[in-house]
């Protein structure tokens, strides 16, 4: 069963408010029932104010009415699905104790997904492109003691963003690279082999081409040969 907040202070609430036997809230609170006992004596957590679990989500007071009437029936906790937040857009704060992992963060997804954009790294791991980009190329200044390690696992990036990150490189490559190289650029005209403007180097179909061998160029006084 999962923990309740303050569940000394929540057994204190619920001795003094409801109905409810000793067992049913030392169950639901996790403690003894016979510090519930001492709790309605006033031997126990005489000092402790209440508190209302009502109020902090962890109970409804249609559940507590349902265990008043049922002294068998055991208190359920109120679940509430937290949905996390994308983590806004901005500089990545790292303590201090875990800069001196980027590196090692940086070479690992280097390493493993080389899909993804520097910009990308960086917004991972919170660090800046030069840093990346000494890393790509050997140049750093610790890069012998560089060892890759995952950022996930050293609490640089959270799972899901990583996973976000790769799944955008993965579909930016797809786009970039699912049709063939200058396809979209060559028109109808060019597939039929004609240009508006020559190509530098071609030679036209008068020209003398090298194999022919040396071309007599002398223009004679008379092109006609005379009998």
């Amino acid at each position: 069963m999962t923990q309740i907040l303050m569940p000394m202070a929540t057994a204190v609430w619920l001795v003094d408010n409801t109905a409810l036997t000793f067992r049913q809230i030392a169950e639901f609170c996790g403690v003894h029932e016979l510090e519930i006992q001492g709790v309605a004596d006033g031997t126990i957590a005489a000092h402790i104010v209440g508190q209302d679990p009502t109020v902090n989500g962890q109970l409804t007071r249609a559940e507590i009415d349902r265990c008043q009437a049922d002294p068998n029936a055991r208190l359920t906790l109120t679940r509430h699905d937290v949905e996390t937040k994308p983590r806004t857009k901005g500089p990545r704060y790292t303590p201090v104790s875990k800069r001196q992992d980027k590196p090692d963060a940086i070479a690992w997804l280097i390493r493993h997904h080389p899909e993804l954009s520097d910009l990308q790294i960086s917004r991972l791991v919170g660090t800046t492109k030069p840093t990346i980009q000494a890393i790509r190329d050997r140049s750093h200044w610790n890069m012998s003691n560089i060892r890759p390690q995952d950022p996930v696992g050293l609490g640089l990036c959270r799972q899901t963003e990583l996973d976000e990150a790769v799944r955008h490189a993965a579909a930016r490559r797809e786009k970039m690279g699912g049709a063939p190289a200058g396809s979209d650029d060559v028109s109808d005209d060019d597939a039929a082999g004609t240009t508006i403007l020559p190509v530098a180097g071609d030679e036209t179909d008068d020209a003398p081409s090298a194999a022919d061998g040396p071309q007599d160029t002398s223009a004679g006084p008379d092109e006609t040969t005379t009998v």
